[in-house]
């Protein structure tokens, strides 16, 4: 029986190194950046997926600039990856989009996000979705009804949070948004519905960042099934609103118009893959740099000081000081959005922006071949003492007379290029009104926990407690 475990074994082993060499052969034309593809099969991909510290730029792309500069090269879950830290080439990277590079990620991404949702949609498809997105979360929207509905929503769950005295600011403001956005998407209101989406997106959540390995047992295994019951959801909300005749005033009803479109560019399929990642995206993320940003604001409270006196200015300039916030009132918030933005730039809450390389390209002396995922780094540029001075430092003031709504080569915290994120305004919004109104109508302090579990792709707020009372 052990000599039949062991041949198994061998086989196994070159059978995988075959597979490796096949798949790995640096058929190019040029020169490869330096690097390392690692193990055969697993490449490099446990070190990539290793937790670090909040502060951070990950440990696996340090360790490498110190060894092979700015460009070099990897493999992660079975695929040769270029990684860049040069904001030179990111710019290049970005301004090639649909031309010499597009938006690509790996196959186990796509696995979880959907092989038909916008992040796997190029050219007119993707601007065509977009343009959807936009009906939802675009300018005109923000200035009227979702500004209304958003702080309606905020102020709502602030009073929920006081009677209940202590919050984790992670689960509640996640929870908030999520509410807020189910409802926005498809009329979805989690304490009505029989099958709770919200709990298969926390079961999605826990292995959205794990080894791509699909067996029972595996985090990887129990996103995917978190993925499966929470697009079942969908689908069965969807199978019901085609059946209905009742009006519905939400993304859905729109998306459902267009779908029964003859010369239709939308099907189901896209439609909850569509759904499904906006509700990840609305709410995740956001809930994120929102406990960064009491984390951030209570260690600091010049900062929180320099808010309290520019929120107390706009509630003194109202006839009402229990009024909602117009959208001049959120446009005059300067220092709020300063601090927003050194938040979301040290927070890298999405420290990793892939492309793929349609064609062989040459930069900076090297090749990238076509077929290859390059991956743009933001944290390298933000935590770079060459471009922010004391960059581990949070410091809003360094954000005074810069542009407060733009990217740049080296502010990426949004992404980049034409696939600049869709919904940043809105999350900008959500932010702002958080911001306004516990700090105008609530004492808090933080009670415990506060650190930060860092993960390629993810923020794990760890426990960030804080007690609220109305003033």
């Amino acid at each position: 029986m052990w000599v039949f475990a062991v041949c198994l074994t061998a086989l196994l082993v070159k059978l995988g190194h075959w597979i490796y060499t096949q798949t790995n052969r640096k058929s190019c034309n040029g020169k490869l950046p330096p690097g390392s593809t690692g193990f055969p099969i697993i490449g490099e991909t446990i070190e990539f997926f290793s937790p670090y510290s909040l502060h951070d730029i990950p440990p696996f792309v340090t360790k490498r600039m110190a060894r092979y500069g700015s460009l070099f090269r990897t493999n992660f879950v079975g695929r040769n990856v270029v990684v860049s830290t040069d904001p030179e080439v990111n710019r290049f990277i970005f301004q090639q989009e649909g031309t010499s590079f597009q938006l690509s990620y790996t196959e186990s991404f796509k696995e979880i996000f959907g092989q038909q949702s916008l992040v796997s949609c190029h050219g007119m498809v993707h601007k065509y979705l977009k343009n959807l997105i936009l009906q939802l979360v675009g300018p005109e929207n923000l200035k009227g009804k979702l500004m209304y509905e958003i702080n309606e929503a905020t102020r709502r769950h602030l009073r929920s949070w006081d009677r209940h005295g202590t919050v984790d600011i992670k689960e509640v403001t996640s929870e908030m948004i999520f509410q807020y956005f189910a409802k926005k998407l498809m009329s979805y209101d989690e304490s009505k519905a029989s099958r709770k989406l919200r709990e298969n997106f926390k079961a999605f959540m826990d292995g959205l960042i794990s080894f791509p390995l699909n067996i029972p047992g595996t985090a990887y295994h129990a996103c995917l099934q978190g993925r499966k019951n929470a697009t079942k959801v969908i689908k069965d909300i969807l199978e019901e609103r085609k059946k209905s005749t009742t009006p519905h005033q939400d993304f859905l009803n729109l998306i459902l118009e267009e779908v029964r479109k003859e010369d239709k560019i939308l099907n189901e399929a896209i439609a909850v893959d569509l759904i499904f990642l906006l509700l990840f995206a609305t709410h995740e993320t956001t809930s994120s740099a929102m406990t960064l940003l009491i984390k951030f604001i209570s260690d600091h409270p010049e900062v929180l000081a320099e808010l309290v006196k520019e929120h107390e200015t706009i509630l003194r300039s109202r006839d009402n000081d229990d009024g909602e916030i117009t959208w001049q009132e959120y446009k005059s918030m300067t220092f709020t959005h300063m601090v927003i933005n050194e938040t979301v730039r040290l927070a890298n809450i999405v420290p990793g922006i892939f492309r793929k390389a349609l064609k062989d390209v040459e930069v900076k002396g090297y090749t990238i071949p076509a077929g290859w995922i390059v991956m743009v780094v933001p944290s390298v540029l933000h935590l770079s003492p060459t471009k922010y001075d004391d960059p581990l430092a949070f410091n809003p003031w360094r954000w005074k007379g810069k542009d407060l709504h733009a990217g740049s080569k080296t502010f990426m915290a949004f992404g980049g290029g034409v696939r600049l994120c869709v919904g940043a305004d809105v999350a900008k919004l959500l932010m702002a009104s958080f911001l306004h109104y516990l700090i105008t109508k609530y004492r808090w302090t933080v009670t415990k926990g506060g650190d930060i579990i860092r993960k390629p792709g993810l923020v794990f707020p760890d426990g960030l407690y804080i007690k609220i009372s109305e003033k």
